[in-house]
C-alpha cells in the first residue's frame, strides 16, 4: 500500500510502498477514505515532539472495515467507521472510572515478540499513534474504531476522528460550560472552530474568537462566534475583557503556544477556568501569577476532549447530519496523499482551517 513515511524532523513526508499484516485476534483492517491534516501531525514532523522512526504519520481519519481478526464482534466487512488515537483497554483504572482517554494500557498495541503490524523490506514501520492514517489502509486494535451510521459522509466524519472530539469534546468533556456562559477560543483552525461550535450548541450565552487571520475569523462567525478579535491589530486580552466587562468565564486555547496559553488564562474573571487544548512544545514553561489563583482561576489541560468517543462521536455525526455541526465548511480544500506536504506548509503559514487526504 501507499503511505506517507516520516524519517526525520524537518524534512518533508515521503510516499512509499509499505507493507501491512493481515488482522490477529483483536484487530480490524480499515480501507482508508479519508484523512484530516492535523497540526499534531505537524509538530512531530518539527521535532517540537519525539517518536520513533521510520513511521507512518496520520490519526484522524475515517475508513470502510475490509478485514476483522478471529475474536472481534463489534463490526464486521462493509461497516463506516471513525477512528481515535484514544485506544483504550476497557478494564484499567482508568477506563473503569471513566476516563478511557487517559488509558495507557499497551496491550492494545502489538508486543515485541509479534511481528510488527507495518513494515518495510522486512524492517519494522512505526505506527504513529496507534493508527497511521495517512496510508491506503489501517491496522488498529478494535478499541480504536467506533461505528458509525452509513449516511454520513466520509470525508467529514474523519474530522470527527481528532478535530471535533478535540475541540468540541473541550467544551463540553473537560470544561463542561454552562448554558448562558461566556467563552473566548483562542485560534480558529479546525480544533478551535470545533470549539466555537460545540460552545454554540451547548448553550453558551457569548462566544469570543481570537485569531490573527481575518479569514478564519469570519469562518468563526458562521460556526457560532458572537465575536471576533483580530490578534493582530489589538491585545486579545484586553481587547475580550473590555468586551465582556472584566473577563470570561471560560477560555480555550487551541494553538499550543506559551504566549497564548498564558493569554488564556489572563483574560478570565474570578472562578473562571482556562483550557488549554493545543500541544504546546515538549520543554516549553507556562508563567502565571501566582495571585490570580487567589481568584478562583484555575489553568487545566485537556487530552483529546476528555472524550468516551463510542459514545461521542455518534453524537457529533447526529449533529452533523441534523445541521448543527457545520463540518462542511471546515474542510478548506480535499487532496490527494502526494500533496500532504504541501497541505502542511499551507498549515504551518496559517493559511486554512483543514485540508482532508482523500483515497480514490
Amino acid at each position: 500500500m501507499k503511505a506517507a513515511v516520516f524519517r526525520e524532523p524537518h524534512k518533508p513526508l515521503t510516499i512509499e510502498d509499505v507493507e501491512i499484516d493481515n488482522p490477529k485476534s483483536h484487530e480490524v483492517l480499515v480501507r482508508t477514505a479519508a484523512v484530516g491534516v492535523c497540526h499534531s501531525d505537524l509538530h512531530y514532523i518539527d521535532g517540537f515532539y519525539p517518536t520513533p522512526v521510520p513511521a507512518v504519520l496520520g490519526h484522524e481519519s475515517a475508513g470502510i472495515v475490509e478485514k476483522v481478526g478471529s475474536e472481534v464482534t463489534y463490526v464486521k466487512p462493509g461497516d463506516h467507521v471513525i477512528t481515535c488515537l484514544s485506544v483504550f483497554c476497557g478494564h484499567c483504572e482508568f477506563c473503569t472510572t471513566g476516563r478511557p482517554y487517559s488509558c495507557g494500557n499497551p496491550e492494545t498495541a502489538r508486543s515485541d515478540e509479534e511481528p510488527s503490524r507495518l513494515m518495510q523490506n522486512g524492517a519494522e514501520m512505526h505506527q504513529f499513534y496507534d493508527l497511521s492514517s495517512l496510508a491506503e489502509q489501517m491496522l488498529i486494535h478494535e478499541h480504536a474504531l467506533v461505528k458509525i451510521r452509513e449516511d454520513m459522509p466520509l470525508d467529514r466524519a474523519a474530522l470527527i476522528g481528532c478535530a471535533v472530539t478535540t475541540g468540541f469534546g473541550a467544551v463540553i468533556n473537560t470544561a463542561s460550560i454552562e448554558v448562558g456562559s461566556t467563552v473566548c477560543v483562542i485560534g480558529c483552525g479546525g480544533v478551535g472552530l470545533s470549539a466555537v461550535n460545540g460552545a454554540a450548541i451547548a448553550g453558551a450565552g457569548r462566544i469570543i474568537a481570537v485569531d490573527i487571520n481575518g479569514t478564519k475569523l469570519n469562518i468563526a462567525k458562521h460556526f457560532g462566534a458572537t465575536d471576533v478579535v483580530d490578534a493582530s491589530q489589538c491585545d486579545p486580552v484586553e481587547a475580550v475583557k473590555e468586551l465582556t466587562g472584566g473577563g470570561v468565564e471560560y477560555s480555550f486555547e487551541a494553538l499550543g503556544l506559551k504566549k497564548t496559553s498564558e493569554q488564556a488564562f489572563q483574560m478570565l474573571r474570578r472562578s473562571g477556568v482556562a483550557t488549554i487544548i493545543g500541544m504546546v512544545p515538549v520543554g516549553e514553561m507556562l508563567e502565571i501569577h501566582g495571585a490570580d489563583l487567589l481568584g478562583d482561576k484555575r489553568l487545566q489541560g485537556s487530552d483529546m476532549g476528555s472524550n468516551r468517543f463510542r459514545v461521542d462521536m455518534p453524537r457529533y455525526v447526529d449533529f452533523y447530519l441534523n445541521g448543527k455541526l457545520k463540518l462542511d465548511d471546515m474542510i478548506s480544500r480535499r487532496i490527494a496523499l502526494e500533496d500532504i506536504n504541501e497541505a502542511f506548509d499551507e498549515m504551518k503559514r496559517g493559511e486554512i482551517a483543514r485540508s482532508v487526504v482523500v483515497f480514490e
